[in-house]
């Protein structure tokens, strides 16, 4: 355990343990991305999603935008279908960063979950495959319906219906990941009883994924679509159409108070863009300790950045760092923005059935890998003001809700 707590008027620490001590801190690690991105890119920037036209060609081209919905690429195909209703070949351009889908240190099974989607400048529906799943008729296969509809996915429903739970297989959906496809097996067991559940699987190859949607799109919409390839460094392009996003910080917002280990990284790499230079971890990661060390005051060879979520298990820091960041925060003039993003206890977030007693008196960020629990944020409180506080907890077996608990009895007991 790595523990620091200070109060942020007397700059006083009230208390520590081991607050040197180098540990992965998980979706802490966000504290850093989306305190840098603030003060990087601002909470007014827009990324831009856009339809230009080459002859009877179409370039999609990808502006990083972590929350471009399929309403959004719709009222974009609308527009582009009232243009024209031929395309030789829809070019999906996704230059404006790398082609490294999948962070350093990140685990190679991590799968089809949400969580571990690809990173891509050109993504949709968080790269991801919604499911809907209700029971079907007894011993017959739940019915599954997903969004969007596309033949980008194949699905092999080998579910099961039934009436009890004795030698119950649990149900799942799954992809050939380790097969690079988007093929999904669906399999197990769901009770005849059971409501209407959601599922969300990530996409292979996610730029594909948003060029196939919107040829589809196209298609509803009149217009044809011959061919579909990847390209880039197209020049003298008319543009049809434009998708500008919500602000940047409401894009922070998400990225806290859901986890958003896509928007993290969107962010670190969107840091790194220059008008020659397609944004990266590489250069993404020094934009983030370049702003803790000149910024925050942070000596930044004592502490390793892999990625801008903390899923990379590479990624360590300590409670005294991240205080530091925490402390500079709030005497910055992004604090007002970078207290927005933080989800407070009990909120619809990932502290949701968690410190909902002390609600208005914490605002802070939770982490969580395979024996990995932290909590870091501030605590509001009328003994001692406002202070900053930093948990991390690593190397435990089993589940993390002790260690949780553990978490919520010291912000509680502090306040």
């Amino acid at each position: 355990m790595s523990i620091k707590i200070v109060s942020l008027q007397s700059a006083q620490t009230l208390y520590a343990l081991n607050s040197q001590k180098l540990l992965m801190p998980a979706s802490n690690n966000k504290l850093y991305t989306c305190a840098a991105a603030l003060e990087n890119l601002g909470p007014d920037y827009r990324f831009k999603t856009s339809i230009h036209q080459q002859g009877s060609n179409l370039i999609l081209r990808g502006g990083g935008d972590p929350d471009l919905t399929i309403d959004q690429l719709d009222s974009l195909a609308r527009t582009v279908a009232k243009k024209i209703n031929l395309v030789d070949t829809l070019f999906v351009d996704e230059s404006l960063l790398d082609s490294l889908y999948y962070g350093q240190g990140w685990m190679w099974d991590e799968g089809a979950w949400w969580y571990a989607a690809p990173i891509s400048a050109l993504s949709l529906n968080d790269n991801c495959i919604d499911f809907y799943v209700d029971p079907g008729k007894l011993g017959q296969p739940a019915k599954v319906t997903i969004f969007p509809q596309t033949e980008y996915v194949q699905l092999v429903n080998q579910s099961t219906t039934v009436n009890d739970t004795i030698d119950f297989d649990k149900f799942k959906i799954d992809r050939n990941w380790s097969g690079r496809t988007n093929l999904f097996t669906i399999s197990g067991e769901i009770l005849d009883t059971a409501k209407t559940d959601t599922f969300y699987r990530n996409i292979h190859d996610a730029a594909s994924f948003a060029g196939i949607i919107f040829s589809e799109l196209l298609e509803e919409h009149g217009t044809t679509v011959k061919n579909i390839l990847p390209g880039k460094g197209f020049i003298n392009l008319d543009t049809l159409a434009v998708h500008i996003s919500d602000s940047l910080l409401s894009s922070a917002y998400n990225l806290m108070h859901e986890s958003d280990n896509l928007t993290a990284e969107l962010f670190a790499k969107t840091m790194a863009v220059s008008d020659t230079t397609s944004g990266n971890w590489r250069d993404g990661l020094k934009t983030i300790k370049a702003f803790l060390a000149d910024s925050a005051g942070m000596d930044t060879s004592l502490l390793r950045l892999a990625d801008g979520s903390g899923v990379s298990r590479y990624t360590l820091t300590s409670a005294d760092q991240i205080i530091e960041l925490l402390t500079y925060m709030y005497g910055s003039s992004h604090k007002d923005d970078f207290l927005y993003t933080l989800p407070g206890g009990g909120s619809n977030s990932t502290l949701k059935n968690r410190l909902e007693s002390v609600h208005s008196k914490v605002k802070a960020k939770t982490g969580g890998l395979s024996g990995v629990s932290c909590l870091s944020g501030y605590i509001f409180s009328e003994k001692y003001g406002p202070m900053a506080f930093s948990m991390l907890m690593n190397g435990y077996i089993g589940a993390a809700t002790p260690f949780r608990k553990l978490q919520d009895r010291i912000v509680a007991a502090i306040i």
